[in-house]
């Protein structure tokens, strides 16, 4: 019984991370277009004590900033040109997809621990 409480916490666990790493993701593509953006870049850390799978840090990824030429812009410089977001849209695509991959198979994970604990409670019910 114990081992399937911790499949469930497991998968919890793994589902909660992906989701943080998805709501960082959907950041980074809505200011994809915001001058001086950074994208946010989130690692996965496990809980030594329990083995679980935690969101770490979110740090912010120090590529260079893309130069946009537009003289007209209000942030431009006197060569025309100013700092864009170094968010790269494929990158996050991929990074959203993998993230959404990752949190349905923890949901296949957890649904069936949940199904087998409950066959376990019928089976001691009889």
């Amino acid at each position: 019984m114990a081992d399937l409480l911790t499949s469930l916490s497991f998968a919890a666990s793994g589902m909660q991370a992906q989701a943080t790493r998805l709501r960082h993701v959907s950041e980074n593509i809505a200011n994809a277009d915001t001058p001086g953006y950074r994208r946010k870049v989130i690692s996965f850390d496990e809980e030594m004590d329990t083995g679980r799978v935690v969101a770490g840090d979110v740090t912010l990824d120090q590529t260079e900033l893309q130069r946009i030429y537009a003289p007209g812009h209000p942030l431009a410089d006197a060569t025309g040109f100013y700092d864009g977001s170094n968010v790269d849209l494929v990158i996050e695509i991929a990074d959203a997809r993998e993230a959404q991959r990752s949190y349905d198979a923890n949901l296949r994970i957890f649904d069936q621990a949940r199904q087998m604990t409950q066959s376990l409670f019928d089976l001691l019910r009889r």
